[in-house]
Parts: C-alpha cells; sequence; structure tokens
C-alpha cells in the first residue's frame, strides 16, 4: 500500500519551533512528526511513501538518508512554490499511477502536524466497502471550519464561521482530521491547476455526485500538532497514556 505524507507547509503557526527546521523535524517526546507518521503507515502494512516538501526541504531529504527512508521506499516532491494541499497531491500523483497494477488500489494521504489512534485499516475498508472516491477521517469536535455530511455520510458541504457552502437539511456538522483515504481514479477528476486546496475539489466532486465520505473518528485520540502549545499537550498526553506510539 502507498500513502503521501504532506509535509511542504511553512509551519508558521509552529514558530519558534520551526525557525530554524521544517515542521515535519519538529519533535514530540523526542521523535520527529515525520518519523511517528512514517512509522504509523509502516504499522498499517504501507511500504511506499512520497513526501512533498518546500520549507527547509534538504533537511527533511538529508533527515531519511541518515535514517535509510526507515526501511520504506520514500520519494521526495519538491514544490519550488507551495501547492496547498492539492495541488501538492496532484504533482505526485504519478506516484501512484505508476504502476498499471496498482491503479485501483487506495491511498492513504496524511498531514504531517496531526498525531492520531485512527485505525488506518479500519478506514481503509470502509472505503473499500463504501466504494468511495475519497474518505475523509472526521470527528464531532470545535473547529472553525466545519465539513457538511448527508445523512449517509456523503459530503455535502462546508461551513466557515457562518456561511454554509451546499447544505444539506440533514448535514452533520464535523471536523476533518486531516488524514484521508483516496482512489487513484481522482486524478482524472482533479481539474484545478497551480496552488488549491483539495477539500475545494472535493467539493465539487461531491456536488457533481462523487462519492465523497466521512469515516467518524470519535473514539480515537487526535490532536494538531500545528502549534508549540499542541506539541506540548501532545508530549503531556503520552506521558498520562492517552495515546502510545
Amino acid at each position: 500500500m502507498k500513502a503521501m505524507i504532506l509535509a511542504a507547509g511553512l509551519g508558521t503557526r509552529l514558530r519558534p519551533l520551526t525557525d530554524d527546521r521544517p515542521k515535519a523535524l519538529v519533535e514530540v517526546a523526542g521523535r520527529t512528526l515525520l518519523e511517528i507518521t512514517l512509522s504509523r503507515l509502516r504499522g498499517f502494512g504501507v511500504c511506499e511513501v512520497i513526501v512533498n516538501v518546500h520549507h527547509f526541504g534538504d533537511m527533511v531529504v538529508d533527515y531519511l538518508k541518515v535514517n535509510q527512508n526507515f526501511g520504506m521506499r520514500i520519494e521526495i516532491s519538491r514544490e519550488e512554490e507551495l501547492l496547498d494541499t492539492g495541488g501538492g497531491l496532484k504533482k505526485a500523483g504519478w506516484f501512484f499511477l505508476e504502476d498499471a497494477a496498482g491503479r485501483d488500489e487506495p491511498f492513504i494521504l496524511h498531514n504531517v502536524d496531526v498525531i492520531s489512534t485512527i485505525d488506518l485499516g479500519r478506514m481503509v475498508q470502509f472505503h473499500r466497502e463504501h466504494r468511495g472516491l475519497a474518505t475523509l477521517a472526521v470527528q464531532e469536535r470545535e473547529t472553525s471550519r466545519y465539513l457538511l455530511f448527508d445523512e449517509k455520510m456523503r459530503l455535502c458541504g462546508r461551513r466557515a464561521g457562518g456561511d454554509a457552502i451546499r447544505e444539506s437539511a440533514k448535514a452533520q456538522e464535523l471536523a476533518f482530521s486531516g488524514i484521508h483515504v483516496v482512489s487513484p481514479r481522482i486524478f482524472e477528476k482533479i481539474s484545478e491547476d497551480g496552488a488549491f486546496s483539495i477539500i475545494s475539489s472535493y467539493l465539487r466532486l461531491a456536488a457533481q455526485g462523487g462519492n465523497i465520505l466521512g469515516f467518524r473518528a470519535d473514539q480515537y485520540y487526535w490532536r494538531d500538532l500545528g502549534r508549540p502549545e499542541n506539541v506540548a499537550r501532545a508530549e503531556r498526553d503520552l506521558k498520562d497514556k492517552l495515546f502510545c506510539w
């Protein structure tokens, strides 16, 4: 199984931790965010990964080399200009389409700055069983931007502040967790170019009848590590055994 780790961001919210390193190399209890994510993916059978880089990109390349790619096949997708999540995924599309036999095999798309115990195996199984084009891990928690899902957990809109887009009368407001399972056939459907959010593509595809699903992950530990205080909180959570490696 393959995966992509989204790690090209500037890590602005993580300053000063990212003043001299990319966010992928920020540490939680002595382990980098990149190592933690790779370890999680490997534990669910992922052996081939592509990582997009921009800010201090050479440091990521050197880190992986020193650690012998953690025993995995790892490719680097360099972004001279930041492409956001959608543009970054589109640029890396070749990685998931290089093997004709694997073009029907879903892959995992994972933000480097989130940590969770979400069962990726169950999520992939859900994606397969429901023939998803993309499946997003979502939870019922507070956020500034909600995704909206209908009674069958199909994406039907989003809400940011007081504004809703393509809202269903019975929509559930859920928070996205930065983890997706995606079918490679999405690449033939992504018409956006340049820098763009993959969520915008999902919303367009969902409005056109694409099967963009939500996977409820309420029972699992999850934390956004985009701020220094969140990194410190994750270290306390680990010490308190709210999650384990």
